[in-house]
């Protein structure tokens, strides 16, 4: 029932926190799902830095956000400039390349607060990498929800339970956000002995589930066998993410970059070394440079930039 368990692994971003799920060393996605990352919890300080995330570039894939508390302003090289808040998605395709930065508003910072969301990396199917970047907004009511007897369930992206949600995915897939009240009984969607998906995984973000007679915590992931369809207990009050979908095949994850080839990988980091990718207009002041060689999708030693030429 269960191929296995993913325990989230607690990086410091210089002064927030992340639980890093994705890539995993023996588990790489889910689904087209490559990168995964809890955002908190954390408890802000008023006038404190919180999400200082300055203009990074990414190309290959769809980022999704989604937050339980707090606020994330986006800003990207097409021009959105995007609060988001609990409830909405913010889904980003890169395609053949996009740059954007991710802070929390100087009004927000100086009144402090929460900060706890999700942060995923969406493969993008081979025909549609080098397709051209977008972005979509989509506000809290603009999902398919779902409410009774202590269960709340949003669609968040893709198709599930009979519903599809608006975000423009590329390739099959799901991502479901529940709330459960202790005792609550739920089932994620079928997996692929029953017409599902291929691969299917359950994240712990808040509270404490049982899963085939196993109890999981907050900050882990159950990686779910295909052919067996489990029953979720709240062991507590819990905020579980269910996500899965079809392989897209392999792929290359350098930095901030998903490519299926090295050249391609190559040719992105020479263009974001070389300037050849434009940055926000309204946050043009300074960038995350190139890393010399991470391992995985780290974030750059903080440094502070002169205003560079990035023609567009």
């Amino acid at each position: 029932m269960i191929e296995m368990v993913i325990d989230a692994r607690r990086k410091d971003l210089g002064g927030f926190e992340v639980g890093r799920v994705l890539p995993f060393h023996s588990r790489r996605m889910v689904g087209p799902f490559i990168f995964l990352d809890q955002m908190g919890p954390a408890e802000f300080a008023p006038g404190a830095e919180a999400i200082n995330v300055r203009p990074h570039p990414h190309i290959g894939l769809s980022t999704l956000t989604y937050l339980f508390e707090g606020e994330i302003l986006h800003r990207d090289n097409l021009g959105y400039t995007q609060p988001i808040r609990p409830g909405e998605v913010n889904w980003m395709t890169a395609g053949k390349g996009i740059v954007h930065s991710e802070r929390t508003d100087p009004l927000k910072r100086s009144q402090g607060g929460a900060m706890h969301g999700m942060q995923a990396w969406i493969a993008l199917p081979t025909e549609a990498e080098e397709i051209d970047p977008s972005f979509t907004h989509l506000g809290e009511d603009a999902q398919p929800t779902y409410e009774n007897a202590g269960l709340f369930a949003r669609l968040v992206a893709g198709e599930a339970y009979g519903a599809k949600a608006t975000a423009p995915a590329a390739s099959p897939l799901f991502y479901v956000h529940w709330e459960l009240a202790q005792g609550v009984r739920t089932a994620p969607p079928p997996g692929r002995g029953q017409g599902g998906m291929s691969e299917r995984a359950l994240f712990v973000a808040r509270g404490e589930i049982d899963v085939g007679d196993r109890t999981f915590h907050e900050g882990q992931m159950i990686v779910l066998s295909p052919d067996h369809e489990p029953t979720v207990k709240a062991l507590r009050p819990s905020s579980v993410m269910a996500l899965g979908g079809e392989p897209v095949g392999e792929r290359l994850i350098w930095w901030n970059f998903v490519a299926s080839s090295q050249a391609r990988i190559d040719q992105a980091k020479a263009d974001w070394k070389a300037g050849r990718m434009s940055l926000p207009h309204e946050d043009d002041l300074e960038f995350i440079p190139l890393p010399d060689t991470p391992a995985t999708p780290e974030p750059a030693p903080k440094a502070v930039k002169p205003k560079p030429t990035h023609p567009v």
